[in-house]
């Protein structure tokens, strides 16, 4: 009984479109030096412990500074723009905005840095900011994945900041 050889060419995973992990930019809004621990962000009940901010209990004796999420919410500087265009965001607004915000619960419950900061509505399209740059993505492929359409990422090369484009006709 003969068995098939595996074959001698190495397994290569395609690069996704986006910037490469050893590209790392670094954000500004994130402290230049460790916190004290445990820290309490006093707007939003973040707890940064372990070197890293959590949703937990608020520990008694603690520090108080703003986590970075909150930081960019009132300087009204987000680390990542949606922008949706079209005719069918006009008719499915809706329906467009609860699976955004649905996107947007489940990557703040599981990190609390990522989070809607505001969501617009300029004539015509949506306009939706966050404080990170993964859940702009985590949006505009969710929308591409439940509506298709057209879908662009562009990432600051320079900076921490990405710019999602989606649209779509009727």
């Amino acid at each position: 009984m003969k068995t098939a050889k595996p074959s001698a060419a190495p397994h290569r995973h395609r690069r996704r479109f986006g910037r490469s992990q050893d590209q790392q930019v670094e954000d500004s809004y994130n402290q230049p030096a460790k916190l004290r621990e445990p820290t309490l962000c006093p707007d939003c009940g973040a707890v940064f412990r372990k070197g890293r901010w959590h949703w937990a209990e608020p520990p008694a004796p603690a520090h108080a500074a703003l986590c970075p999420a909150c930081h960019r919410i009132k300087d009204n500087f987000p680390a990542g723009v949606v922008t949706l265009s079209g005719d069918f965001v006009a008719a499915h607004k809706a329906e467009i905005v609860n699976l955004a915000r649905n996107v947007g619960d489940q990557e703040k419950a599981e990190h609390p840095l990522h989070r809607i900061m505001a969501i617009e509505e300029p004539a015509g399209g949506l306009v939706i900011n966050t404080t990170d740059i993964h859940l702009p993505r985590r949006i505009g492929e969710a929308l591409h994945n439940a509506y298709r359409g057209e879908l662009d990422f562009h990432y600051d090369e320079a900076g921490y900041f990405i710019r999602v484009n989606w649209k779509r006709g009727a």
